[in-house]
Order: C-alpha cells, then sequence, then structure tokens
C-alpha cells in the first residue's frame, strides 16, 4: 500500500475555490476512475491557512500512474477545472509526496 499526500498552496483568497472544485467536481471524477481519497485538511494552525493537504491511498505505483495519466488528461476535467480558474489561478504550487506505512503504523 502506498500513500500519497499533496498540499496544494492556493492563492490568496482562493481556498474557498479550491473547496469547493474539489467537493462539486473533482471527487466526482475521481469515483469515474477509482481514485480513493482518505482524507482531506485545511490549516488550522501553522505557516499558511491557505493550503489544502490530502492523502490518496494506491496499491501501487503502476496503479497511480495508470489512474491518474487518465484522470488527468480526461478532457471534461480539464474544461471544468479551466472554468473554475477563469476569473483567477487558484493553486499556486503543489507539494507531493509517496508515503508506505512502516512496520508499526496503524494505517497499512
Amino acid at each position: 500500500m502506498i500513500h500519497e499526500m499533496r498540499i496544494y498552496h492556493c492563492a490568496p483568497g482562493r481556498l474557498p475555490a479550491l473547496n469547493a472544485r474539489f467537493e462539486n467536481i473533482t471527487l466526482k471524477f475521481w469515483g469515474k476512475y477509482g481514485i480513493k481519497p482518505l482524507g482531506f485538511w485545511t490549516t488550522l494552525i501553522g505557516p499558511s491557512n491557505q493550503s489544502l493537504t490530502y492523502l490518496l491511498q494506491w496499491d501501487s505505483l503502476a496503479e497511480r500512474e495508470q489512474k491518474w495519466n487518465a484522470f488527468a488528461s480526461d478532457p471534461e476535467w480539464l474544461a471544468k477545472r479551466a472554468e473554475t480558474e477563469a476569473q483567477a489561478i487558484i493553486v499556486e504550487r503543489i507539494e507531493n509526496s509517496f508515503l508506505v506505512p512502516t512496520s508499526y503504523s496503524p494505517l497499512r
């Protein structure tokens, strides 16, 4: 099992737009491609309150590559994403890490 942690750093004031896009658009596309989110978090206390952190679960890097690439190249998704950013960019940068659980981790 592999977990992917992604942190989206939003343009100032654009976190509500990112949350709306996930809730109303992105999750439907992920369902279409079998992408499994484990959870989503915003930052209460930390360097910035303009970020969204989430975890995805994968059986393997090969599964991730196949499903993520299919999602990322879906023409309908690309059009919907562009619509949400027509007035202003939402995400300034993304941090991405792939995590594997330790032998003592309760989440495996």
